[in-house]
């Protein structure tokens, strides 16, 4: 609770204890035993009047303020409306005095404010947290020293330093150093990552252990961190159709009700249907009702709080109306590379044949790639250095290699320890006479020969993302009918990939304008909504023309970020799932509340017009119908 709050409250408790005084002085006879019996009325009128302004002056003069300004018809108007009335009663001698129900209803729908203040400040929180993530400086090196300078001014390839217990400010290249960074304010992964030499680091991590050295690749403006706050900071201003619904039905609901009341309070005595103290009491109870406090708070904090659980677990949305959007997806089409798969390629299979074995195999290939700069050559040498090869993996020794030699689109050939050994694919082995099995493996098959005899092969992939098959299997358990998969890749890459992860169909060999053909027939069978999930240049297009379009947003495109509604900043696509979860938990709360405050206000306001609800009703009508509807909608923080 902050510090307004608290004032708030402590003037709330303090109405309170002078208002529970002088009910128990006015039940107990102690204002008649001292004013008499006609002037304990206006005694008691004058002691309800106090608890009365301290709680309500604010009240008061908000009301006062919007009828200046032609805005009168809000909850503050039919607040002061409805008390002032319950406290003119007393010019009515015939009629029972309600200075008591008058003061409670100001007391109560007080209490009902300040929670609704302390609901919207604790969902704020989740999102407020991350504004935290923002730099507040940058170190770099000026004459052999360590300067802290505004991240504004740091240069695209400046060094900049950054210590244990630092923010990242500006993502860029580690140079020099080691360190574990935690993640989990971008991306919600609570496991910290290991960077080194060569690694990359994005602004808004938090340095753990080691001390970096970074070579920036962004401007401050255009880093991950300020995208994220631009993206938090523009969240509210979408609204969706429920919430606009909510809006545009409180602008007309509210006059409707004030004049109703009046009607109520005027036209049955006019006609000769009863007292007027009886029927202006009516009105009175009707406008404490009416107010649509519980509507116009619940809708817009239970979209709120679902976006802010939303990027707790490292999923921003960037409008209520993108969640809404999203709770009715039935559809959901994929990019394969750098979306379902890491897009990088990787060795994924060592098969040796002979006597040879799997290190022995790796190694001869790396060492005959060693002065190759091409990407497959790249991925065997990483895999050797990495171990993969199952034996120990020493640096590349280029005093072993002699003759190395690349055969323009076939492979290399060098000698290693004197041994003639050839790398490359099906045309080389050929090319040389060298008999070789097939692979059941779909990818870039570097077969490898050693002094004309075959002695295996290494298998070259883009290797698909350790959650896709979870993320498959997670949306169709959610409900949605269809998972497609869009690839500008080879046929037999994107069926292998399509059989591995369990997708409904897959669509290959298709270019950035194709994609966007194929999706507008998708479109046309979709029932629901239609999702696409992308993260390269080329996925802009069709990430706009989705009707949700989510982007990776931690290796992504800046162009597939800025066309996106939705950012999954960790790039796991076992998130979208989960986003929707909490999307259709959003709109459930959202569609609960709806039901509940209107069907409950329509059957007190009916009650009130025929005189059967009293004021202590109208009470509950209000701030007691606007309170379950916010603790319904504080739900939606949570986790779907």
């Amino acid at each position: 609770m902050n510090k307004k709050q608290k004032k708030w409250l402590k003037r709330i408790l303090i109405a309170l204890a002078l208002f529970f005084a002088v009910m128990a002085l006015d039940e107990l006879g102690v204002l008649a035993s001292i004013f008499g019996e006609p002037g304990a009325l206006y005694a008691s009128f004058a002691l309800y009047l106090v608890p009365y302004l301290i709680a309500g002056h604010d009240v008061l003069a908000k009301a006062w303020r919007n009828i200046r300004r032609g805005e009168a018809f809000d909850e503050s108007f039919l607040m002061a409306v409805a008390t002032i009335g319950a406290f003119a009663m007393v010019l009515f001698p015939e009629a029972e005095p309600h200075m008591a129900e008058g003061a409670a209803v100001m007391l109560f729908y007080q209490v009902g404010e300040l929670f609704q203040s302390y609901a919207v400040g604790k969902s704020r929180k989740s999102i407020a947290a991350m504004m935290d993530i923002a730099p507040d400086y940058a170190n770099i090196e000026r004459d052999g020293k360590l300067v802290q300078v505004d991240p504004d001014e740091i240069q695209i390839g400046d060094v900049i330093v950054v210590k244990p217990g630092e923010r990242v400010p500006i993502d860029g290249i580690v140079i020099d150093g080691s360190s574990q960074l935690d993640t989990a304010a971008l991306t919600g992964e609570s496991i910290p990552r290991h960077v080194e030499e060569g690694g990359e680091v994005i602004s808004g991590c938090i340095n753990m252990t080691g001390v970096l050295r970074v070579r920036t690749i962004k401007l401050f403006g255009a880093s991950t961190v300020s995208r994220i706050l631009e993206l938090v900071e523009n969240a509210s201003e979408k609204k969706a159709r429920t919430e606009n619904f909510i809006t545009r039905f409180a602008r007309v609901y509210t006059p409707i009700v004030t004049f109703a009341a009046i009607a109520i309070a005027i036209v049955p005595p006019l006609v000769g249907m009863g007292a007027w103290a009886d029927w202006i009491l009516r009105g009175l109870t009707f406008l404490v009702v009416s107010c649509p406090c519980a509507l116009v708070i619940s809708v817009p904090l239970s979209f709120f709080g679902g976006i802010g659980g939303a990027s707790r677990l490292g999923i921003l949305v960037k409008g209520s109306n993108y969640l809404e959007a999203l709770s009715q997806v039935d559809t959901v089409v994929f990019d394969k590379t750098g979306t379902l798969t890491s897009g990088t390629f990787g060795v994924v299979g060592v098969h040796p044949h002979g006597t040879i074995d799997a290190g022995q195999l790796l190694a001869l290939a790396a060492h005959a790639e060693a002065f190759s700069d091409h990407p497959i050559a790249a991925s065997v040498k990483k895999a050797y250095l990495d171990g993969q090869g199952d034996s120990p993996s020493p640096a590349i020794d280029q005093a072993r290699i002699k003759d190395a030699a690349e055969e323009s689109g076939h492979g290399v050939s060098a000698t290693v320890d004197g041994h003639s050994v050839l790398v490359g694919n099906g045309k080389l082995m050929a090319a040389h006479g060298i008999a070789y099995p097939d692979c059941e493996l779909t990818g870039t098959i570097l077969h490898v020969a050693c002094d004309g005899v075959y002695v295996g092969h290494v298998v070259i992939a883009d290797a698909i993302k350790d959650d896709a098959a979870q993320a498959i299997a997670d949306l169709h358990a959610a409900g949605v009918e269809r998972c497609i998969m869009l690839t500008g890749d080879r046929e037999e890459v994107a069926r292998s990939v399509a059989t591995e992860l369990g997708l409904d169909e897959y669509h290959a060999q298709l270019l950035p304008g194709d994609k966007v053909e194929q999706l507008e027939r998708i479109l046309d069978t979709a029932r629901g909504n239609l999702a696409f999930v992308g993260d390269g240049i080329n996925d802009a297009p069709v990430l706009t023309r989705a009707d949700v379009g989510i982007a990776m947003g931690a290796m992504g495109s800046d162009a597939a970020i800025e066309a996106a509604d939705v950012v999954l900043m960790d790039d796991r696509p076992s998130n979208i799932a989960r986003a929707i979860r909490v999307a259709r938990k959003t709109m459930r709360i959202v569609n609960q509340n709806i039901v509940f405050a209107i069907g409950v206000k329509l059957l007190i306001l009916a009650l009130a017009a025929v005189g059967i609800a009293n004021m202590w009703l109208a009470v509950f009508g209000d701030v007691g119908v606007a309170v379950i509807a916010i603790l319904n909608a504080m739900r939606a923080m949570g986790d779907a």
